[in-house]
């Protein structure tokens, strides 16, 4: 029996089926993976855009070792210097404004939404209006916010305060706006929802509706932030800037972290009291996020990822006209989906068989996120695992 064989028994003896997973792995470098029994994976999924500056990155790494011998925790009852550094960062990068830190994607839309209803509560205004296919988390009040019924059942009453309009279709924002609508929160590329991204005139149009409503335009940039589309953060490929908007998953690269980061103008809405996080931004954490981004700017993964993005469309277009059963190819930067007919979770598990772990964005995407920082040489070898897969799934098409 395997190594991997002993470790998945014990793990489905003991820990919550929430997840099925597949193969198991123990380490990590850069781009690849591997298992306990010595096998190599190129690591398309990156801890599900978690590792934008790769597995184990020798800067994040020394930053973690050095930080836990000095101080890992302190609560956020006494100041620490890493959390002001990180969020001075974070604000010259973006809004200008504050930030607020936590552990989690999850709970930094929680800390969105609620900074929206603190802003609307005077006036009466709590709704936040939410697309369809988006995803925003698993707590419950994310559940709600989150427009599929895949993630919501079994979980009724679920929390009110959302309404739901069509991800790229202004006039149905329109039609969901009330005298009860305080924000409209949105991902500039929807992940989960199959790596969809937002037209130009729709990011304009919601800024534009939120200014002409008295409305906040919220941005959920936790999985197509920290450098995943070509920009820092997804927003900035359009004219527009958020009043407020997540981030988490790369922030830390594995460390659990997640910030809320808010324009000048709601960046004093929250008062001591009202909003909390016991872990937000420890000394840790924070240290693991302030490496992140030195590598993100040193490697110049921007560019990277925006050149190996285009390189890797390129090179997954050839199967569209390859196979008639591979549909589209979508996405912004080294956030990519491949869009086929039928079960994607098929082309994902031929992936792997050829040593290419990748995962599904709904039920007809591929989605590929590797590290920013991935060479052309596993960029190739990729895309003829790809081929392989697709060979077996679809038969290889006669010349």
């Amino acid at each position: 029996m395997s190594k991997s064989t002993d470790i998945a028994e014990l793990f489905n003896q003991y820990v919550m089926h929430t997840y099925a997973p597949t193969a198991t792995l123990v380490s990590g470098s850069g781009c690849k993976v591997r298992d306990p029994d010595r096998m190599t994976y190129l690591d398309f999924t990156a801890g599900i855009a978690v590792h934008n500056v790769g597995h184990c990155h020798p800067k994040v790494v020394k930053a973690i070792q050095d930080q836990s011998e000095t101080l890992v925790h302190c609560s956020n009852l006494f100041y620490n210097a890493n959390q002001a550094l990180l969020a001075q960062k974070l604000s010259k990068l973006s809004l200008g404004g504050k930030c607020f830190f936590c552990n989690s994607g999850a709970e930094a839309n929680e800390a969105m939404v609620k900074l929206a209803r603190a802003w609307g509560h005077e006036k009466g205004k709590y709704e936040v209006i939410t697309f369809q296919n988006c995803f925003h988390g698993r707590t419950l009040a994310m559940v709600s916010a989150t427009a599929q019924t895949k993630v919501q059942k079994g979980f009724d009453p679920l929390p009110i305060g959302f309404a739901y309009a069509e991800y790229n279709n202004l006039e149905s924002v329109k039609a969901a706006i009330n005298d009860k609508t305080v924000a409209i929160m949105l991902e500039a590329v929807q992940g989960e929802g199959g790596v969809l991204p937002a037209t130009e005139e729709f990011m304009v149009g919601i800024r534009k509706l939120c200014d002409e409503k008295g409305l906040m335009m919220l941005c959920d940039e936790v999985q197509c932030g920290m450098g995943r589309t070509g920009k820092m953060f997804g927003w900035q490929h359009y004219p527009v800037k958020p009043d407020a908007f997540t981030l988490a998953k790369a922030l830390a690269s594995g460390v659990p972290m997640g910030a809320l980061v808010a324009s000048p103008a709601f960046s004093d809405v929250f008062q001591p009291g009202m909003h909390a996080s016991t872990f937000g931004g420890n000394p840790l954490a924070s240290a693991a996020a302030l490496a992140v981004l030195d590598v993100i700017e040193e490697e110049h993964l921007l560019e990277q990822a925006e050149k190996m993005g285009a390189l890797f469309m390129e090179g997954l277009n050839q199967f569209v006209d390859k196979f008639e059963q591979v549909l589209e190819v979508r996405g912004k930067g080294l956030m990519v989906g491949l869009v086929v007919e039928g079960s994607a979770k098929e082309v994902v598990d031929a992936c792997r068989e050829m040593g290419l772990l990748c995962c599904v964005a709904g039920q007809h995407v591929v989605r590929f996120v590797p590290p920013l920082n991935i060479k052309e040489d596993e960029m190739e070898e990729a895309l003829d695992m790809i081929s392989d897969a697709l060979d077996q799934v679809y038969g290889e098409e006669e010349e």
